[in-house]
């Protein structure tokens, strides 16, 4: 193993402020919010800086590991999370008049989704603490993720999941060996009993809605971008929004940048949501505190009622003075389509809801001329092939003859 001395001061509550030691591990404060860790970034200063993470040769996430709430990086770690590409498309960026146009592809992790950063350093702190089993409420890409990189670890994934998840992803689940549980219910009911489960049982949680550990992991994609981009941040972040963990990580790992002085301002992180699922959105709108919905949408992996992670996604919209947009349903399979066919990226519908809130955003005037903007596309559309299709017409068979080619064919005369 590699150690470091880890630079983490204490926990702080999000809601109330109140700190806590930073052993022995907590999910959560004393008031029921959820708690952040505190860095000590003078510390982490002392022997670390841009050059020596430039000459650092590991790509993947664990390149950021002074900035991680673990204390050592995995020796076995071929399965590369993280490290995935952000890609410049001027094209896109000529047709809207804007400066540039960015895509963070997500779908390159080894399970196809960004959750991959919070299941992998999740599981190592998870072996830190001396904990094999590990359980997860999930509509599909965390809980496939924490499989995928449960089996290469070695340890057990206990997943609960609402029966109506996509069967592509508890298809992910079962070929990873993962023990999986389906609820007739909703994501929070698939919650709620994996809190009753670790309470029982004692298994460590990888629940994105309690546990701080996992927003760090997130955070690492705005760490890449912000180095992929010489350390230049973007104007605007768009970011899909469930339960409010990816979207506060994306600003924690912003804000973390700025106290190191690597960077000199935090983007504008958007809140994107479906419009039959937005409890974070509607909050910010009216400017006041998160109040459930029942969640609607296609795009399960932002379907949430009341989202456990909303106070970090609130603080981080506010704190870096962006905004949030709502989009339908058939916005998001109109924006999965067109993005696929100009950028070549398949994204699932909760990924391809940033294309449609930018589309958005740009028609309302909330986009500039000048603006760089990063879209994240956190999961691969093949996770989910029926909400595809209902974009597309597969043609009929033609018999194998030139003629019927050509009848078939659009464009020759």
């Amino acid at each position: 193993m590699t150690k470091v001395q880890h630079p983490i001061s204490n926990y702080q509550c999000v809601s109330c402020g109140t700190e806590y030691e930073i052993e022995p591990f907590r999910y959560q404060c004393d008031c029921g919010e959820n708690l952040d860790y505190i860095y000590n970034y003078n510390l982490i200063k002392r022997s670390w800086s841009k050059q020596t993470l430039a000459e650092n040769p590991d790509r993947s996430h664990w390149r950021y590991l002074p900035l991680l709430p673990v204390q050592n990086v995995p020796e076995n770690r071929s399965l590369q999370v993280g490290g995935t590409p952000l890609i410049s498309f001027p094209e896109i960026a000529n047709e809207f008049q804007i400066a540039n146009f960015y895509i963070k592809d997500d779908t390159r992790n080894p399970s196809g989704s960004l959750k991959d950063r919070a299941s992998d350093i999740g599981i190592q702190h998870a072996t830190e603490l001396g904990e094999e089993t590990i359980v997860a409420a999930s509509t599909g890409n965390a809980a496939a993720s924490l499989a995928a990189l449960s089996a290469f670890y070695g340890k057990k994934a206990v997943i609960i999941a609402p029966a109506s998840a996509p069967k592509a992803k508890l298809t992910q689940i079962l070929q990873y060996g993962a023990t999986l549980i389906l609820v007739k219910g909703s994501y929070d009911d698939a919650f709620d009993l994996s809190k009753k489960v670790v309470e029982k049982y004692g298994w460590y949680s990888r629940s994105t809605g309690i546990n701080p550990v996992l927003s760090e992991g997130k955070k690492t994609v705005a760490l890449e971008i912000a180095e992929q981009l010489n350390w230049k941040v973007p104007d605007k972040v768009f970011v899909p929004v469930g339960d409010g963990c990816i979207i506060g990580g994306v600003y924690k790992g912003f804000y973390d940048l700025l106290q190191l002085g690597w960077t000199s301002r935090i983007p504008k992180i958007i809140a994107v949501q479906a419009e039959d699922s937005a409890a974070i959105v509607t909050a910010l709108m009216h400017d006041r505190s998160i109040e459930p919905v029942k969640a609607k949408t296609i795009a399960d992996s932002i379907s949430v009622d009341m989202p456990r992670d909303g106070m970090k996604a609130i603080r981080a919209v506010r704190k870096s003075g962006g905004f949030g947009v709502t989009v339908t349903d058939d916005e998001i399979l109109s924006a999965q389509k067109d993005l696929a066919s100009s950028s070549g990226i398949f994204a699932e519908p909760a990924a391809s809801a940033t294309y449609a809130g930018f589309l958005i955003a740009l028609n309302d005037g909330k986009v500039k001329k000048s603006d760089e903007i990063v879209i994240l596309i956190t999961g691969s559309g093949l996770k989910d092939i029926p909400a595809a299709q209902k974009k597309i017409s597969i043609p009929d068979p033609i018999t194998p003859d030139l003629d019927h080619f050509k009848e078939a064919i659009y464009f020759i005369s």
